[in-house]
């Protein structure tokens, strides 16, 4: 299915509910929530159906509360017989919220996407989540500023500033047309990359310091721990763009970025230049995008799992 059909399915859905509940994963970064509030706020404002968005995290990570409306997202849902629409997330799991016997249109960019929708639209050659819905929602409703303005903020950050290999001209064309809608890109760019806490760089001072070099330089390895967690202060949402820093190096291809969360629970960020780290991660029971990927384990140490990583690239490395 092309884009127009995606629009016309959407458009029937939607005519079949009288209330909507929007989801966003968890850990939410900014293209769910962002996708999330965008969807939202055109369904609050341009149609009279009864609308919750959703993220099962007691605590959001404050650096967000930029987006228009905020405030409105809760950590239980509360309509028992709407219709789900998830955001930006590769399976039903990664909501934290029990989507059985629910009807879910599924959002999402990801290649690793499970398609666990009753309805799913997913184009893994967007950029975000939030280009998806923008291209989705855009003819089915008149866009607002402020949902024009949570999608670009979106956008702006899953592609790292326009710098991943996901973007194209199509994507150019799709911030173009956001901004036509009247969004300030300047106050975007501000609230994403000038309103750091202290705690955030004063963690991201402790992965830089665990920083190691493998596979004759082409592997950089990064961690914090939770002792690294108490002494800064930071939160888990601090950890946000830690794991780019490994592939910046010049001479790096894979970058490995390692949180310990604590009691055997373990965090790992892959971002690579040419690397297929997504299949990394699916070996290890995760996913996401060819040069950005990343997965969770339990009852595990983090030694151990950073040297299975290390053999696991490098091995693959060697045989071409």
């Amino acid at each position: 299915m092309g884009i127009e059909s995606d629009k016309a399915a959407m458009n029937a859905m939607l005519k079949r509910y009288e209330s909507v509940t929007i989801v966003t994963h968890r850990n939410p970064d900014i293209d769910t929530i962002g996708t999330g509030l965008g969807i939202y706020l055109l369904l609050k404002y341009r149609t009279k159906k009864r609308v919750e968005i959703v993220n099962e995290s007691k605590v959001l990570p404050p650096y967000m509360d930029f987006l228009p409306a905020f405030s409105k997202i809760k950590s239980v849902a509360n309509f028992e017989e709407s219709l789900i629409i998830a955001c930006d997330g590769g399976d039903a799991e990664r909501f934290g919220l029990d989507l059985q016997n629910r009807v879910v249109v599924n959002i999402d960019h990801h290649r690793s996407n499970t398609r666990f929708g009753t309805l799913n639209i997913v184009y893994p050659d967007y950029a975000s989540a939030s280009q998806v819905a923008f291209d989705l929602f855009e003819g089915i409703f008149e866009m607002t500023r402020e949902s024009a303005f949570c999608f670009y903020a979106a956008l702006l950050s899953d592609t790292r500033y326009f710098t991943t290999s996901a973007v194209t001209r199509d994507v150019f064309d799709a911030a173009s047309r956001m901004l036509a809608y009247g969004v300030d890109a300047a106050k975007v760019a501000e609230a994403l990359t000038r309103r750091k806490s202290l705690a955030s760089l004063r963690l991201l001072e402790r992965a830089l310091h665990s920083l190691k070099l493998y596979c004759e330089g082409k592997i950089a390895v990064m961690y914090v721990t939770p002792e690294d967690f108490a002494a800064t202060g930071a939160k888990m949402y601090d950890t946000e763009g830690i794991a780019d820093y490994g592939r910046s190096l010049r001479v790096v291809d894979v970058g490995i970025f390692v949180t310990d969360e604590g009691k055997g629970e373990i965090r790992v960020s892959l971002r690579s230049k040419r690397y297929d780290v997504a299949e990394v991660a699916k070996r290890f029971g995760g996913g996401g995008h060819r040069h950005a990927a990343g997965f969770r384990l339990f009852s595990v140490k983090m030694e151990e799992t950073i040297t299975a990583l290390i053999e696991t690239i490098c091995s693959k490395k060697e045989n071409g």
